[in-house]
């Protein structure tokens, strides 16, 4: 079991380190838009991500999409929105690279859309070199 898990670990890391070099030119721009598109779409097929009934479940589907819930936790629920952090040791850490930033986050706000919502970066590790990032989820207004 500890072999899976740091495969898994290790799978994930490359993908980063893919994406984050993508993401990093805006000549690549398109490029990186497909490649996290194309990750989201494998993602929400293998976990099933549907579409979300309420803000609890926004979030849940967001989190499902990810190896470790411990990583990506649901910080609040409010009534307007879902406050969350990601965790994950990101390769844009520290580079004040905001652009590159929102290019990767292209993964979460194509998968939070197809669960019905919207996905907002408030505070990046790319921008502050902190070890989280904080963002918020939002149910699609009618």
């Amino acid at each position: 079991m500890r072999f899976f898990r740091q495969a898994r670990h290790g799978l994930v890391r490359a993908i980063l380190q893919i994406s984050a070099w993508l993401a990093r030119s805006e000549a690549r721009e398109v490029w990186s838009r497909r490649f996290m598109r194309a990750l989201a779409n494998g993602v929400i097929r293998r976990h099933q991500i549907r579409m979300a009934t309420d803000l609890p479940h926004l979030g849940a589907q967001w989190q499902r999409a990810f190896p470790s819930a411990h990583d990506h936790p649901i910080v609040r629920v409010t009534d307007q929105e879902v406050e969350a952090e990601i965790h994950t040791n990101c390769p844009l850490r520290g580079t004040g690279d905001a652009a590159a930033c929102h290019r990767m986050m292209e993964f979460d706000r194509h998968l939070v859309a197809r669960a019905g919502g919207d996905f907002e970066v408030l505070e990046s590790q790319a921008v502050t070199g902190g070890s989280r990032c904080r963002v918020v989820l939002r149910l699609h207004q009618p």
